[in-house]
């Protein structure tokens, strides 16, 4: 009896460590009703929003499986980012921004309202580069030209950004201090301010992208010198980069795929994957290109990298030029 106790018992316990081992394996299983969501860090309309809803679509059409962009601006991506680390690491939902909330933020604001140890990269999707305009009276038409008149000229010149710590502020912070030149820096509230001081000739010079520029500079009130990037743009291949001039320099933001620390490897990788094969697809380099979009492609290494070497670039300008946000 007492031999007959003892199997009951053992095979009760293997039937409950089996139950529970299932139950947590479901749990770890992506629902195939479930859809898929893209918390973004910025406003419909902006950089990351619409990188994420042409992937989005097409990972929806891949997939056979929902894709949902939720916008959650605020808080320097802070809103955003809180959102995908209080959900489940079900792989359903992640987060899709620019590079700013590991590269910039962390080194310019003393405290967050997020922790960047719980989220980790996924897929790096794009790259949009950034070029620098200067007003038409301006004499100059070259790169060359423009480092020696602002050179010629110490004080004399000054420049716009798109605020104090953006990613178009730091490009021309990292192009000053690597040819010494002086020019005093005029921050406005987005580039729906700084463009249009451009334009009127407030400023002399900024850094912006593609798409807010190029009408202008096909009017002439303007000058394209180069762009931003680590190589010349596929957007306009016949400006030189600024690399070409100051070696390693790139600045152009990079937009990919973050998912919470914990999240199972084979669903970032499936993810991975697939935004990869999209931004590679000739249709949706045609759409990017349209708003001034480099596709890339790369899993979670990549972009890893990607962010790392980002990350670097940017903490020698931060400490060079002294940027705080706080």
């Amino acid at each position: 009896m007492l031999a007959r106790q003892l199997v009951l018992s053992s095979f009760a316990v293997t039937t409950i460590l089996t139950v529970c081992t299932l139950a947590q394996s479901t749990a770890q299983t992506q629902a195939p009703g479930q859809a898929i969501k893209f918390i973004v860090t910025h406003p419909a309309g902006g950089l990351p929003d619409t990188v994420a809803r042409v992937v989005g679509r097409r990972l929806q059409e891949r997939l056979g499986q929902s894709v949902v962009v939720e916008n959650r601006p605020g808080a320097n991506g802070g809103i955003a980012v809180n959102a995908l680390i209080s959900s489940p690491p079900d792989g359903h939902t992640f987060v899709v921004t620019d590079g700013a909330i590991l590269s910039i933020n962390p080194q310019v604001y003393s405290k967050l309202s997020y922790d960047p140890k719980k989220i980790a990269p996924v897929a790096f999707l794009a790259q949009a580069p950034l070029f620098l305009g200067i007003h038409q009276k301006v004499p100059v038409s070259t790169i060359k030209e423009f480092i020696d008149y602002v050179r010629d000229r110490p004080g004399q010149l000054n420049y716009g950004s798109s605020g104090v710590g953006s990613i178009h502020h730091i490009s021309m912070e990292g192009f000053k201090s690597s040819l010494q030149l002086k020019m005093a820096h005029v921050p406005f509230k987005g580039t729906g301010e700084s463009v249009p001081a451009l334009l009127g000739g407030h400023v002399d010079t900024l850094f912006s992208a593609y798409p807010s520029l190029s009408g202008a500079a096909g009017t002439n009130l303007i000058k394209l010198l180069a762009s931003n990037g680590a190589d010349r743009s596929s957007l306009v291949p016949t400006l030189p980069a600024v690399s070409e001039i100051i070696p390693e320099f790139d600045f152009a933001p990079i937009v990919g795929i973050y998912a919470r620390v914990g999240t199972s490897s084979s669903f970032i990788q499936k993810i991975a994957e697939e935004a990869t094969a999209i931004v590679r697809e000739p249709d949706v380099i045609k759409q990017l290109a349209v708003v001034g979009v480099e596709p890339r492609g790369g899993g979670p290494n990549e972009f890893d990298r990607a962010l790392k070497g980002e990350t670097e670039r940017i903490a020698k300008v931060v400490k060079t030029a002294d940027i705080r946000l706080d």
